[in-house]
């Protein structure tokens, strides 16, 4: 057994930390740029379209994450793709991320009053035109508050990175685990900065909803 003082458990986490914190921004700025493209083809008036992004959403939200990150990582290699960990880690949780995105977009962006989208049709208005200019920009005060809340979402997903050897966070507590064998204190560590990660994030999510969602006094 390898001796390792609290200080050692810790620095050793939060070197590994980073790595998380890595890959839950590129999930999330990966998933909204696809989940925004989704988006536009889910509210599509063209049926193949739209039907094509139900399919791609229903698929990522009907099967676990675990299951999806297995598949980008083997998967590639059955195609004669080697791809390091963190490749299959990102792909996976990008896929997935943009298909819970593009659907909790896709109720901001219904919730807007359909007198909204008739008024701009009056002004001659095309699709795209209506989304950009009158929709969209009253959905996303309304998507704000969902969207961070489903940040918190994606830095708890990385924590399953470590299955198919991704060294974040939750793998480098199990590997510090294996060399000290103490694994409640590990894991109480571990615990710890997912919560001082993730927290923040639920807290913001939670005031930007009553401020956003605040009725206006005259």
């Amino acid at each position: 057994m390898i001796e390792f003082s609290q200080w050692d458990i810790v620095r050793n986490l939060l070197l590994a930390a980073r790595w998380t914190v890595v890959l839950s921004l590129a999930a999330f700025a990966g998933g909204a740029a696809l989940g925004a493209a989704v988006l536009w083809l889910r509210t599509s008036r063209v049926t193949v379209l739209r039907r094509a992004a139900m399919l791609y959403i229903e698929l990522f939200q009907g099967t676990p994450l675990l299951m999806q990150l297995f598949l980008a990582f083997f998967g590639m290699a059955l195609v004669g793709l080697e791809v390091p960990a963190w490749v299959a880690a990102g792909t996976a949780l990008v896929l997935w991320s943009a298909a819970f995105l593009a659907e909790i977009w896709r109720g901001c962006v219904e919730a807007i009053p359909k007198g909204q989208w008739e008024a701009s049709a009056s002004l001659a208005m095309g699709y795209t035109q209506q989304l950009r200019h009158v929709v969209l920009p009253q959905a996303m005060r309304i998507a704000v508050a969902p969207t961070v809340g489903f940040a918190v979402q994606i830095v708890k997903g990385t924590a399953l990175t470590s299955i198919i050897g991704f060294t974040e966070l939750s793998k480098a507590g199990t590997m510090i685990t294996n060399a000290t064998f103490q694994p409640f204190t590990v894991y109480a560590y571990t615990a710890l900065f997912y919560f001082v990660l993730c927290w923040p994030l639920s807290r913001l999510a939670l005031r930007l909803e009553r401020k956003l969602h605040a009725p206006h006094r005259t």
